[in-house]
């Protein structure tokens, strides 16, 4: 047997009910057999592969809070430190029912390779709680908040781990968690990122994850002759990366036509607007179903969909294994050129092999959305030097770094015979600059 096979079989059997994370190792490892098999007898000898696929620390606890009726709930937290080869741990916390540690690991081992790619001196982590914000006041949130951090910040800091927002977890989570962790540690330093702009946060941090990734698909499309103006855009998501996705595309000249959230999707042929969804979304933090009072034009279908809908680009933006083999089918059928990923692993195995096997650009998150991990570094470097830097000094640094991503993800693609197949090409120039840095530290 290989060592790869090896290694899968080995996570498999040694982290049972943890599929997303399984999913995950298979992917970079399957990917990268062609790295690996050239370097066999060292990285067997040193245990590389085991060594990449096994978090450098995992912490689980118990996050006690009082709601406004004063019953007390018990939710866990997690963080997962995975790699800190070339930097400080860096990764979201996930607020979110689904939450769980296989989810956190998956996460986590994805961003490894997500903030290598990055080109900026940044380990992989991830962290988050089965707490879920939705419904909740300002004072539960702010308590649950707190109590989280109460143990969390025995374990981060500047140096040491720099977690981040993600799903569930925004500006208003951020601010209360950096108050806790100020008040506990006696220190004003950037030991989380997304923070706001009054204390220490970076502008374009909000819009990043959504502009790197329309930035990483324009590069692409332009290396292939194809301009983004005039195509028809699916976007899934109405949360950050898909409103600022929705955003730059459209500022590129692109028309996106649906959003979606967790009770249905919005098909808006005109266009979406994006003022009514940051209205909707960001201000009165109301369901889609509130679209169609702005925009009398669209349509609004319960459950799932947007896949349905004629584009030449997708975009998924909403969560992990959103996309499946069924909604490829439809796309290829109705003639998507490029399919960009948004979101965290938001398509299925099957899906990604379908796309490939018909000549889709396919993109892959830990490349495509990568705008957000290094705007948040980007934050790291202005609160190290105790500066803020202006929207357009942040917007371009972001540009460059997303194209230059697509570059070195396109370039170790060719180097080993996999022209065109960026999820290769992405996890092999990721996986390489790791394993560099591993090597040179030694056995620790």
């Amino acid at each position: 047997m290989s060592y790869v096979d090896e290694v899968i079989e080995q996570v498999v059997s040694q982290n049972p009910n943890e599929p997303e994370f399984h999913q995950a190792v298979k992917e970079v490892l399957e990917s990268i057999r062609v790295v690996v098999d050239q370097n066999e007898e060292q990285f067997r000898r040193d245990a590389l592969l085991e060594r990449l696929c096994n978090p450098e620390r995992q912490i689980k606890f118990r996050v006690p809070w009082i709601d406004d009726k004063g019953q007390v709930h018990v939710n866990t937290g997690y963080r997962v430190q995975f790699n800190s080869a070339i930097g400080p741990y860096k990764g979201g916390l996930r607020l979110h029912p689904s939450v769980n540690i296989g989810i956190i690991k998956f996460l986590g081992f994805e961003q490894i390779f997500k903030n290598s790619l990055t080109g900026l001196p940044i380990g992989g982590g991830k962290g988050g709680s089965d707490f879920d914000p939705k419904g909740k006041s300002d004072r539960e949130v702010m308590a649950f908040c707190q109590s989280f951090m109460s143990e969390l910040c025995k374990y981060i800091g500047a140096d040491t781990d720099v977690p981040a927002g993600d799903i569930g977890t925004g500006a208003r989570e951020i601010g209360y968690m950096f108050g806790q962790y100020k008040k506990l540690r006696g220190l004003f330093e950037g030991v989380l990122t997304g923070k706001g702009l009054s204390y220490g946060g970076s502008l374009a941090r909000t819009e990043a994850t959504g502009y790197g990734l329309l930035y990483l698909t324009e590069e692409m499309l332009k290396c292939h002759g194809v301009d983004m103006k005039g195509k028809t855009v699916t976007v899934s998501g109405a949360g950050n990366v898909a409103i600022y996705a929705i955003e730059k595309a459209e500022q590129m000249g692109a028309k996106p036509v649906t959003c979606s959230d967790s009770t249905g999707w919005v098909y808006d042929p005109d266009g979406i607007d994006v003022a009514a969804l940051k209205e909707i979304k960001e201000v009165k933090r109301q369901r889609l179903t509130e679209y169609k009072k702005y925009r009398p034009n669209s349509e609004y279908h319960e459950g799932k969909g947007v896949w349905t809908v004629k584009s030449d680009i997708a975009l998924p933006c909403a969560t992990q294994n959103e996309l499946d083999l069924e909604d490829a089918k439809m796309l290829v059928a109705n003639g998507v050129i490029a399919v960009c990923e948004g979101a965290n692993m938001p398509t299925t195995a099957e899906a990604t092999k379908y796309f490939q096997e018909n000549n889709v650009y396919f993109v892959p998150g830990k490349a495509a959305n990568a705008g957000g991990v290094a705007t948040s570094a980007l934050e790291m470097s202005q609160n190290s030097e105790r500066l803020s830097w202006s929207f357009e000094k942040v917007d371009g640094e972001l540009k460059g770094i997303m194209v230059r991503l697509y570059h070195n993800i396109d370039d170790a693609a060719k180097k080993y015979g996999f022209e065109g197949n960026y999820v290769v090409g992405a996890n092999i120039a990721g996986f390489e600059k790791v394993v560099d840095a591993m090597n040179a530290q030694g056995i620790v």
